[in-house]
């Protein structure tokens, strides 16, 4: 059972790392980016609930899977639920949450296959707990500050250097 856990595991994370990063560099607006980012919460889910099961089945050897797990999808669904509920100042908290919830997916890979990638391999070990966070947390901030709130012009909610109102 754990192995088949860990298959659907591991499949599902690939889904997320990949359809993230999609929903990453897409033009920020309804189409590529929304499809993309509901794929990655779905599988997100998958991700969360199979990591839970696992991290009981074997707690012992790694009960802080249940942590990880907690912690990321908690980011993951706060970014998802600011989105849907358009709460105030919704964008930086859509933004804050789902790259933080994409950190700590790609700290769990980092720290499963860090030590067999070339190179990234001299890294002490525990880099790979700490290096995605330190590179993504002032990516996230610098994302969410290029969109802010537009207090000059009336009837547009936010606006973008680059891209204007196309959340």
């Amino acid at each position: 059972m754990f192995q088949f856990l860990l298959i659907i595991h591991i499949l599902s994370g690939t889904i997320c790392l990949i359809s993230g990063a999609i929903s990453i560099f897409a033009r920020k607006q309804k189409g590529l980016h929304t499809k993309w980012g509901e794929l990655y919460h779905a599988f997100y889910v998958v991700v969360f609930i199979t990591a839970i099961i696992m991290s009981i089945m074997r707690w012992e050897e790694i009960a802080y899977l249940f942590y990880v797990a907690l912690f990321s999808y908690s980011l993951a669904i706060y970014g998802y639920l600011a989105r849907k509920k358009r709460w105030k100042n919704w964008i930086h908290h859509h933004i804050r949450g789902m790259l933080g919830s994409y950190i700590g997916a790609v700290t769990a890979l980092l720290v499963n296959v860090g030590p067999s990638i070339p190179l990234i391999n001299y890294l002490p070990k525990l880099w790979f707990w700490f290096l995605p966070t330190i590179i993504g947390t002032p990516l996230a901030y610098t994302v969410a500050q290029k969109y802010t709130k537009n207090k000059r012009e009336p009837g547009k909610e936010w606006s973008s250097k680059e891209n204007k109102n196309n959340f």
